[in-house]
């Protein structure tokens, strides 16, 4: 299924990011956008960007005029009409991206792929609003979307497997590498990044530790480029908040952290400086089991689920969340025995069992 023409609906931080990536790439895209004003910060961001990277020697200028060629955008969603493939990148409530599907079916071609960029909400629950579900695909961006490499490719229950084919064929054209995931809530990668950021809130929530120090021991122990709380600020915490409570349905170990839902609330951020974040043996010991075992709880789950393979984790974990630690490969450096020893007072807590992939520590990522 080869794609000519691309649709990017929704013009905010991501849907602008996916636009000038595939255009920069040789794809025609429309965006539209409800708001004239949010489409005009769109295109500014998409010039800058290009600007940047012939200023960077990433691109020569004629490439870069040539990409903002390809960019248009537009408030009237009858410009979608031609297009062979759509990415909705709109606002993550159910009800918000059906209403949406319901407006702009009637307009778009019979073949249409449409993809929707939700990071948390399930495929299937949202293809049963689109008369053809198996045209309908997860294809999940990390922010910025213009610069990491990382792309879930989410197959909902009806999705057909020559949609996937066609999406894997896009990821790699657009310079993006694919990772494959069952439908899942929080698919490969936010199923263990959202309760490893969770845990650190419960951690300051049960003053075992100041953001500073906490993502200190993340950055010592998972090799994180940002620690927990400095990545939480820039995702914002009301986007934190939904995704995480997306993942409450799974057992009470997902369950919202009293400071992640206060903050989901409000909209305040952490305050992340600590004179006192000098590095002490308990308190670290401490945060590091903790921060560890909910990072290989959700992860080994979701093998059990078969949601990801160890390599597409690490690969994502690597290059997306900038661990420099990939999980999978930590775990089977520790051993089963001590990571069972990390997730144990998490099955006692949360009233989990054990998954049987801990059995598997040791051969994950041969």
């Amino acid at each position: 299924m080869p794609f000519e023409r691309i649709g990017v609906i929704g013009a905010g931080t991501m849907g602008s990011g996916i636009a000038a990536n595939i255009a920069e790439h040789g794809f025609y895209v429309r965006q539209v956008d409800i708001s004239a004003e949010t489409l005009y910060r769109a295109q500014r961001s998409a010039e800058k960007f290009y600007a940047r990277n012939v200023e960077r020697h990433r691109m020569d200028l004629s490439d870069s005029e040539a990409a903002r060629a390809r960019l248009s955008y537009s408030e009237d969603f009858n410009t979608l009409a031609d297009c062979d493939l759509v990415i909705e990148a709109i606002f993550e409530r159910i009800d918000v991206k059906m209403e949406l599907y319901n407006k702009i079916l009637p307009i778009l071609k019979d073949e249409v792929i449409l993809g929707t960029n939700t990071s948390c909400l399930r495929v299937s629950t949202l293809a049963e609003a689109v008369a053809k579900p198996q045209n309908f695909i997860g294809i999940h961006y990390f922010n910025p979307p213009t610069v990491s490499p990382i792309v879930e490719v989410v197959k909902g229950e009806k999705t057909a497997p020559e949609v996937v084919i066609s999406i894997v064929e896009f990821c790699n054209q657009t310079n993006k590498k694919p990772v494959l995931c069952r439908d899942s809530s929080g698919f490969a990668l936010n199923r263990f990044f959202c309760p490893y950021a969770n845990e650190a809130a419960r951690l300051f929530d049960e003053k075992a530790g100041s953001p500073a120090q906490i993502d200190r021991v993340a950055s010592d122990v998972l090799g994180a480029a940002a620690g927990p709380f400095v990545v939480m600020n820039l995702v914002g915490m009301q986007v934190m908040s939904h995704a995480q409570n997306n993942l409450s349905q799974l057992g009470p170990f997902y369950s919202l952290a009293k400071s992640v839902e206060q903050k989901g609330l409000s909209g305040e951020v952490w305050a992340l400086d600590d004179l006192n974040s000098a590095p002490n043996f308990e308190r670290d010991r401490t945060i590091s089991d903790r921060l560890l075992g909910a990072t290989f709880l959700p992860i080994l789950q979701a093998l059990d689920e078969e949601v990801a393979s160890p390599a597409d984790i690490d690969m994502g974990a690597q290059l997306a969340l900038k661990f420099g630690k990939p999980p999978c490969a930590l775990m089977d450096r520790l051993g089963a025995l001590e990571v069972e020893r990390l997730l144990q007072p998490f099955a006692e807590k949360y009233d989990a069992t054990m998954p049987s992939s801990l059995s598997k520590i040791g051969e994950l990522t041969e």
